[in-house]
Order: structure tokens, then C-alpha cells, then sequence
């Protein structure tokens, strides 16, 4: 349990530091959440991890009243923690240094790695999907809709939403989640398997020791 809440603890503070990184070059375009974040932050105040934090809840409320099989102690910790954190590491301000336009796209490649890795350790310690993916999977099983399909309608708005608000929308964001998913895929694989290694380490050495 202490190794999952490890991953879970260190997996959330990598997809903050992540999102906080890819701010630092958004006009070369961000995620689509991001997006709409910055843009309500460039319209009605607040600051960015503010509306991270608000968004996220206002998600996990309409998941627990459509389908709450997906909402669990570690989508309600991500929702309030990943936006302070946001807000944190933006105040702290130590990020790759960005010199030029091909540096740039280094430290928003950075930023989407950083964002993988994370997302697939916290996924991986089984503490529940975050507010936005609860989101979407509740919506597909309410709806009928495959996962993919209802991702992309859904982030297809949202993006919609977060450009007629003036948010910061450029190539990137077109192709964000096809470079984010395959790694953390690869981070949710590699965790779920060290954890459950351990986990079987664990046990065999409990029967030792009662032996």
C-alpha cells in the first residue's frame, strides 16, 4: 500500500509539473483542458491552477450523478491537488530554459513526457482515473459511446469552448494526445507490473517470515 501511495503521490506531482512546463510554451499549442483552463484564467481572473481545480471538481460532481462506478478517493485528491501544485510550481518558476523556437518545442515535449509518465504512475496505483477521464469514461457508458469516440467529442468542445474564449490553441494541441497516450500507456504498463512484482515479493516474504 505505502509503494502505490508512493506512485500515486509522485505520479500527480509529474503531471502538475508536466502541465506547468507545457504552459511556459503554450502558443506552440497545449492540451485541450489547458486550454480552456488558461482561457477562464485570461477572462475572469483567478489563476490557472484555480480553474484546473474548479473544472475538476465540477466534473467529478456531474460523473458521481451520471455514473460514479469511476469516482474514487484518488479522482477527488487529483482534483483538488493538481491545481495548487499548477499554481506552485508557476509561482517557483524553475523550468527548462527556452531559447529558441526549436527549444521551445524541447521543453513542450518535455512538458507532454513529464504529463505521460505521470498520469500512467497515478493510474497504475489504483487509486481511481482522474476527474476528467472518470469524466469521459462515465459519459461513455451513460451514452453507449466507444471511449475513443466520446474523448474526442468531448475534448473537441472543450477545445471549441477555450478558442471562442481566446485560449491558447496552435499545431501541438492537434496532435497532443496522439504523442501523450503511448507513454503513458507505457508508464501505466511498467508501474502495473513493478507493483505487482512487489507485490508478490511481499507476500512470499510474509510466508517466509511465519514459517
Amino acid at each position: 500500500m505505502r509503494l502505490k501511495l508512493l506512485f500515486f503521490a509522485l505520479g500527480l506531482i509529474l503531471f502538475s509539473y508536466g502541465i506547468s512546463v507545457a504552459i511556459q510554451v503554450q502558443y506552440l499549442g497545449i492540451h485541450p483542458w489547458d486550454v480552456l483552463n488558461i482561457a477562464f484564467f485570461e477572462k475572469f481572473g483567478l489563476t490557472i491552477g484555480m480553474w484546473n481545480l474548479l473544472v475538476g471538481l465540477s466534473l467529478v460532481l456531474v460523473s458521481l450523478i451520471v455514473d460514479r462506478q469511476y469516482i474514487r478517493v484518488g479522482t477527488l485528491i487529483n482534483a483538488i491537488a493538481v491545481g495548487p501544485m499548477i499554481d506552485l510550481f508557476l509561482f517557483i518558476d524553475i523550468f527548462p530554459v527556452s531559447s529558441s523556437g526549436v527549444m521551445d518545442v524541447v521543453v513542450l515535449l518535455t512538458g507532454i513526457i513529464l504529463m505521460g509518465i505521470g498520469g500512467g504512475m497515478y493510474s497504475a496505483a489504483g487509486f481511481g482515473a482522474g476527474p476528467r477521464d472518470g469524466f469521459m469514461l462515465s459519459l461513455s457508458d451513460k451514452l453507449g459511446y466507444s471511449i475513443s469516440k466520446t474523448r474526442i467529442a468531448v475534448e473537441s468542445m472543450v477545445l471549441i469552448v477555450g478558442l471562442l474564449l481566446g485560449g491558447p490553441v496552435f499545431v501541438f494541441t492537434f496532435i497532443y494526445t496522439f504523442i501523450q497516450s503511448p507513454i503513458f500507456q507505457l508508464s501505466f504498463q511498467k508501474v502495473t507490473r513493478f507493483l505487482y512484482r512487489s507485490s508478490e515479493t511481499g507476500h512470499a516474504n510474509k510466508k517466509v517470515k511465519s514459517i
